[in-house]
């Protein structure tokens, strides 16, 4: 059970259009020293390799910022819970190229979601994305983590409760394999109605005692667009959606959650992602009470 009292690496995801290079100038244009970023296409299953050169300009450019944690963001297409074997495969090869390139750029870590099973009953389900994971892992060796996502609970999804994770986590007993805990995603999932402090701290009890909250490595902090129990996946900005700001600064009380990194996945006011006046929001969260 981690309990620090600095607060935690705040940031967001951003654009790695143009190269990895462009996305710390993006994060750092709004004030994020934590970044999700893609490594490849989201929504190809073909993943390019990046050059040495490129590599090399990153961190160059990654040592002179003030940016700290740096996690990828697997492929939409990525389901290794589904029933379709040839899905499975694909998944595993472009799942694995992903991580491929985390490990390249010395990131911190790739989040990916573990996918739905259909019809499938929920122990074949853990037996499939088990072998997958176990896969993944053996093809790209080291220290690199896969960071499992908790999910909205639509269309069967695994994930939405940490019974899932600590299913799959029993049957792939290694460090490597981490956790990603999205506020919008267990709201709209229905395991967590109000970000109050008494609901906070019984819901990360539950995480703690069932997969250990050591194992979360970062937290994607969204609103939700969607009512809770919805089980739509929808992000709105900070405070326009129904978990509120009162919610995220609740949560920012959570000491346990300060060694995790919180990045936004929020629209943005523009429309163009997590924007600095999101990161303003986020970071006034751990702004101590101004006394009367």
């Amino acid at each position: 059970m981690t309990s620090l009292s600095r607060q935690p690496f705040l940031g967001g995801h951003v654009s790695a259009a143009g190269g990895f290079t462009m996305a710390i100038d993006r994060a750092e244009e709004i004030g994020a020293d934590a970044i999700q970023i893609f490594g490849a296409s989201p929504r190809q299953w073909h993943a390019r390799m990046p050059t040495k050169e490129e590599i090399t300009a990153y961190r160059t450019r990654l040592e002179k910022s003030r940016v700290k944690k740096v996690f990828l963001h697997g492929a939409y297409l990525v389901n290794l819970a589904s029933p379709d074997a040839e899905t499975r495969k694909k998944s595993i090869k472009n799942l694995t190229a992903h991580l491929k390139i985390t490990d390249l750029i010395g990131a911190d870590g790739l989040i990916f979601h573990v996918g739905s099973g259909k019809e499938l009953p929920k122990k074949d389900v853990f037996d499939h994305v088990a072998v997958a994971i176990h896969d993944v892992l053996a093809a790209v060796p080291g220290h690199t983590p896969l960071l499992m996502e908790n999910a909205a609970g639509g269309g069967q999804k695994i994930g939405a409760l940490p019974d899932d994770f600590a299913a799959i986590l029993k049957k792939v007993p290694s460090l490597r394999l981490r956790i990603c805990f999205d506020t919008a995603h267990a709201f709209e999932a229905g395991i967590i109605e109000r970000y109050e402090p008494a609901n906070i701290k019984k819901l990360f009890d539950v995480w703690d005692a069932t997969v250990g909250l050591e194992r979360i490595n970062a937290l994607h902090i969204n609103d939700s667009k969607t009512a809770y129990n919805s089980h739509h996946d929808r992000h709105e900005n900070l405070g326009k959606g129904f978990i509120g700001i009162a919610g995220f600064k609740n949560l920012a009380k959570e000491k346990r959650l300060a060694h995790a990194a919180w990045l936004l996945e929020v629209p943005g006011f523009a429309n163009e992602g997590p924007d600095k006046k999101n990161m303003d929001i986020l970071r006034s969260c751990f702004a101590p009470a101004r006394r009367a």
